[in-house]
Parts: C-alpha cells; structure tokens; sequence
C-alpha cells in the first residue's frame, strides 16, 4: 500500500519503521524543528530522523487546516494514512483524502480514556490493564470506530515509561495486522456509554501532594516516571521521586517520619517510602545511596 505517516515522537517510531519495512511510506509528516538545548541548535523530532535515514519526503506544516496544505496532502494519492501521536488537528478534507482515510494508533483500549494523556491516566487511576486500539479518525475526539486492539497488563512495577514502551511495539504490531487485512475487518463503533477522558498533564500536578493516601501517590508517582516526574521541595531544593513503596506508617500529611537510615514520609492514609530519587541538578539514585551523604530531617513537614 502507498501510505503517508503523521507522527512525531519515539511512540510512532515503532509504526513507522514496520511501515517503512511491510509498504511504500511515501511521505511523513510531523512537527516542525524545535530550538533545544544549551546550544539553541533546532531539533528534529524521532519520526523526522527515522523518516530523513531511509530517504522519505517530510513534511512540517504548522496547520492542516488552510486549503493549500489539504491539496497537497490530496496530491500525494496515498491508499491510507496512518496516525501515531501527531499533534496537529486533521480537518475533515485530510481525513476523507484518501481510500482507507486516516487511521490511528491510539494507547489505550477504547473507548476508555480518549485524549492526550491515556498512559499516564490507566495507571494513575489504578487500571489492571491498558492496550492499543487502531481506529478511524473522525473529526470528533478520538471517537472513530475500532479496527483492533491490543491489551497490556499493568502491574504494580508498570510505570509510564515501561507501558509507553509496551504500547509502541503493540501499536505497530496492530496496524501491520489491520493494513493486512483491512478489507475484510469490519470495524465497530464505540459504546459512548463507557467513555472516560485523559486530561493532558498541567504542571501543577508534578507536584506531590500529601494530603492524598499513600496508593493514590504511589500510583501517580509510577504513571509519572520518568516524563514528567513527581517531586517535592525540601529547603528550597527540589528532589524528584522516581519509585516508592506503601508502608503502614503514618503522621501528619507530608511529615517525615525517617529520614535518615531511609525516607519515609506520611500521607494521609498511610506513608510512603521512597526508593529512587533525583536530587536537583544532580543524576537520578537509590535514595539509600543519596543518605549516605544526605539527611533529611525528621519532624519536618512538606508543604
């Protein structure tokens, strides 16, 4: 199949490369170079490096929706185009462009948690399971009907990072299948009954706030690792927290209850010990390697 691929970070590297190696990906769009870096050097996305090595046309629009940029994605006679993680709007005329239209590799099992952040969401909110569905896009938010899905387990140990992992690969392993056999899959609509949304992350919430129990916290802190991480601030320092651990221990929200043979601090149902931090400006470590040279002090309480 002639296809066009709009993605842009690691997440579509997966699709596009299983694209490139089954079809003839004919062209890539994704988002625009991005100054970066003490250098101010622009940036190329993932999915622009992948698509430059194996000499396929990339394109960077900032917008789909003036006329000129529908027309030449028309022009480009494609049986399909295939979506992962993109970040721009399609207009209705992209989206009807092309034979199969567009369709897309979304992370998570639909029609639980349409939006941005359907990663960090599942874990956050305890799910036992997360996955892939490939859908159709519609103009409507992630609301298209579904081609095939793929589950995920999420464990006590998944954090965001490793089920971001896990969803890639499953991604790109659904949309070889579906393009395979996309004339003979039927695909179904969404029950909208059971539609949850995934908020995109604001900044505020890397923050960690202890007036929330120890599970919920934990949770959080997983589905937050390693992007955008949780923290708090002690002495005016900022210390991320990577990984912890539930203990039945308890105090005032936020107090430290050890904070010298190891870091345990309460919340408001339980506490939490935490595993593996990040001090500011230093490189992310056990918390036991960080208190040999470190001391928290006990008593005190995290606002």
């Amino acid at each position: 199949m002639k296809i066009v691929f709009m993605g842009t970070p690691d997440f579509a590297v997966p699709v596009l490369e299983r694209l490139i190696d089954e079809h003839e990906v004919i062209c890539v769009y994704t988002r625009a170079p991005k100054i970066a870096g003490r250098g101010h050097e622009l940036k190329k996305t993932p999915v622009h490096l992948v698509a430059e090595k194996h000499g396929i046309e990339v394109r960077t629009p900032k917008t789909l929706r003036i006329d000129t940029a529908q027309q030449e994605f028309a022009l480009l006679k494609a049986d399909v185009a295939v979506v992962a993680a993109y970040g721009l709007i399609l207009p209705k005329p992209v989206i009807e462009a092309f034979k199969y239209g567009c369709l897309n590799v979304h992370a998570s099992l639909l029609p639980r948690w349409r939006g941005a952040a359907p990663i960090q969401r599942a874990i956050e909110a305890g799910d036992d399971k997360s996955g892939v569905t490939i859908m159709e896009i519609v103009e409507a938010l992630d609301a298209g009907r579904m081609y095939q899905k793929g589950v995920v387990k999420i464990t006590s140990e998944t954090t965001g990072g490793s089920l971001h992992d896990a969803l890639a690969q499953i991604g790109a392993d659904l949309m070889s299948n579906v393009l395979k056999n996309i004339d003979s899959i039927t695909p179904i609509a969404q029950d909208e009954s059971l539609v949850t949304y995934a908020k995109k992350l604001e900044k505020e919430e890397e923050k960690l706030d202890f007036n929330n129990s120890a599970e919920v916290l934990e949770r959080k802190i997983r589905a937050f690792n390693p992007f955008p991480a949780t923290y708090f601030e002690y002495k005016g320092e900022r210390f991320k927290v990577l990984k912890t651990k539930v203990v039945e221990e308890g105090g005032l929200s936020g107090e430290i209850i050890e904070g010298k043979s190891a870091l345990k601090i309460a919340c408001a149902n339980k506490a939490l010990e935490v595993l593996e931090i990040q001090r500011q400006g230093k490189r992310a470590m056990t918390t036991a390697e960080l208190l040999r040279g470190f001391e928290f002090e006990k008593g005190s309480v995290l606002s």
